[in-house]
């Protein structure tokens, strides 16, 4: 049945990791010079392709761990690490700066149609924190019904980042350079306690289980 706890671990997490108010100023510099229009077809494919990505990890990511012959605890251990390394990142405004690298190296790199996938979808959204942060949700939901409520989770944070993404111009003047680096810092304590958290349990599943 529903577990409130964790579907709230799991929305904030996912939230974080994609970061949308982080994302939405870049999402701006990628598509400069696009109509509104424009920007609506980028931001709605990108959206939808990060998605399917993010379920098909969701879905899969625990088997692909079994093939390989990693236990969950220990990538629940790696995988918080690196939601720390983000989240230190975020705190010390480290993120955007690579993220805006990235963007423009794939602007000069990719034709402007192809902006959706590469690097809206992959790597600004579905990025190796999102990812990580999937795979190590999807443990805590075993069965097909608490899989399908994963799903609902990722899809419903896939359409707050591009509710932010079709209002970026609008978002960026109101949050000022002021508020882009409060907000981000505050989400990026967030995501450390969440990620130490992680540490934790995969300590508890790897020694002690």
């Amino acid at each position: 049945m529903f577990n409130l706890d964790l579907l709230v671990n799991a929305l904030t997490t996912i939230l974080v990791t994609i970061d949308p108010p982080g994302l939405a100023p870049i999402f701006l510099s990628l598509t400069a010079g696009m109509t509104r229009s424009e920007r609506f077809q980028v931001a709605s494919r990108g959206s939808l392709i990060a998605f399917l990505i993010l379920s098909a990890f969701a879905l899969f990511g625990n088997g692909i761990l079994g093939l390989l012959g990693i236990s969950f605890g220990a990538f629940r251990i790696a995988g918080g690490l690196l939601l720390f390394w983000i989240a230190f990142e975020m705190i010390f405004e480290k993120r955007n700066e690579r993220k805006e690298k990235t963007g423009e190296t794939a602007v000069t790199l990719d034709h402007i149609r192809n902006l959706a996938v590469f690097p809206l979808a992959l790597p600004l959204i579905a990025g190796p924190g999102a990812i990580s942060a999937t795979i190590l949700l999807s443990g805590s939901f075993s069965s097909t019904f608490d899989r399908f409520q994963l799903i609902v989770v990722l899809a419903f944070c896939v359409a707050i980042l591009f509710a932010f993404l079709v209002i970026a111009e609008r978002i960026d003047r109101f949050l000022g350079a002021t508020g882009r680096a409060i907000l981000t810092r505050l989400l990026g304590v967030i995501l450390a306690a969440l990620a130490v958290q992680f540490v934790v349990d995969g300590v508890k599943l790897a020694f002690f289980a």
